[in-house]
C-alpha cells in the first residue's frame, strides 16, 4: 500500500516542480500526475469558444479514482498507465544541488531515529515483533506517492478521490506570476500529440476557471490578495504553502509537513489498532 500525497495549486505555481523535489528527497517516492487523465482533446468543453484543459469536465474522474485505489492497494501504479507528463519539458527548480542533499539527509535522519525511537521499541516489544523495518514510515512495500494536480481539493472533485490523500499541500501564485510562468512554456504533450495555449488563453481559460474552483479557499473569495480561509482549510485538512515564498522555502516547508503528516498517520494508526485489541 502506498501513501498518497495531494500538491494542488494554480497553473504554473510549481506544483510539478515541488513533486519532483520531494521525489529526490524522500526514499521509496512515486509521482502521479493528474494530467495523465484527461479526457481526449475532442472531449473537452469549450470555455469562451476554447477547448477546456483546466476544468474537471475536463478530466476522467473514474480512472483517476481507479488509478488512486490501486496505488493506495498496491502501492505502485497501475500497470494499465501509460504517464506522458514525464515527456514534457523540465524546468530549473531554482533550489541548490546542496540543499535538496541537506533535506534529503536530514530526512533520512530522521526516518531512521524514529524507526529506533525509544517508544517505537516499546511497542514493538509489546507486539513481541521487533522488525523495525516492516513498521519504518517509508519503505519498499509503503512508499510516497504524490498526486500533482490542478485540481484536487474542489467541491468538483469528488470525495472519494479526496479521501484518498492522506496530506493536502496547496500552492498560491499571483495572477501575473501565473500568466508569466505558462505563457513562457513551449506547449505540453497530449494522448493526440501537442498543445500549445491560444494568445489570451489565461484571460480567458485558466485564471478564471482557478478563481471559480478554489475562491472558496479565501477569505471573500479573493484568490490572489485574500487571506487563506483557515476554518476552511483546516475542515478540508489542507495546508498552505507560505505566501509569497520561493521554491527554495516552500520545499523546506513541504518536507517539514509531510513528517510531521507521517508522524501523525503512524499515531493515529497506532491508536486505532489499541482500540481494537
Amino acid at each position: 500500500m502506498a501513501t498518497i500525497i495531494g500538491i494542488s495549486g494554480c497553473s504554473s505555481s510549481g506544483k510539478t516542480t515541488l513533486s519532483r523535489l520531494l521525489r529526490d528527497i524522500f526514499p521509496h517516492t512515486f509521482i502521479l500526475h493528474q494530467d495523465d487523465f484527461y479526457k481526449p482533446e475532442e472531449e473537452l468543453p469549450l470555455t469562451n469558444g476554447l477547448r477546456d484543459w483546466d476544468s474537471a469536465s475536463s478530466l476522467d474522474l473514474p480512472s483517476l479514482h481507479s488509478a488512486l485505489s490501486y496505488v493506495s492497494t498496491h502501492g505502485t501504479t497501475p500497470p494499465w498507465l501509460s504517464s506522458k507528463e514525464d515527456r514534457n519539458p523540465v524546468t530549473d527548480a531554482g533550489v541548490p544541488a546542496a540543499t535538496i542533499s541537506r533535506l534529503r539527509d536530514k530526512v533520512a535522519s530522521f526516518l531512521s531515529s524514529h524507526c529506533a525511537s525509544p517508544e517505537r521499541d516499546r511497542d514493538n516489544d509489546n507486539d513481541g515483533d521487533n522488525d523495525n523495518d516492516s513498521e519504518a514510515l517509508i519503505t519498499a512495500s509503503h512508499p510516497l506517492c504524490i498526486l500533482d494536480g490542478f485540481l484536487l481539493y474542489a467541491p468538483t472533485i469528488p470525495r472519494p478521490i479526496r479521501t484518498l490523500l492522506s496530506t493536502k499541500l496547496f500552492l498560491r501564485a499571483s495572477y501575473g506570476d501565473s500568466k508569466r510562468r505558462r505563457e513562457a512554456r513551449k506547449g505540453y504533450v497530449t494522448l493526440e500529440g501537442w498543445w500549445e495555449d491560444p494568445p489570451g488563453y489565461v484571460e480567458a481559460v485558466v485564471w478564471p476557471n482557478y478563481v471559480r474552483d478554489h475562491g472558496f479557499l479565501f477569505v471573500g473569495g479573493d484568490v490572489e490578495r485574500g487571506e487563506v480561509d483557515e476554518g476552511v482549510v483546516a475542515g478540508l485538512g489542507v495546508r498552505c504553502a507560505p505566501r509569497g515564498a520561493g521554491m527554495g522555502e516552500v520545499v523546506e516547508w513541504a518536507v517539514g509537513v509531510v513528517l510531521e503528516e507521517l508522524v501523525g498517520r503512524e499515531k493515529r494508526k497506532r491508536v486505532e489498532g489499541q482500540e481494537e485489541g
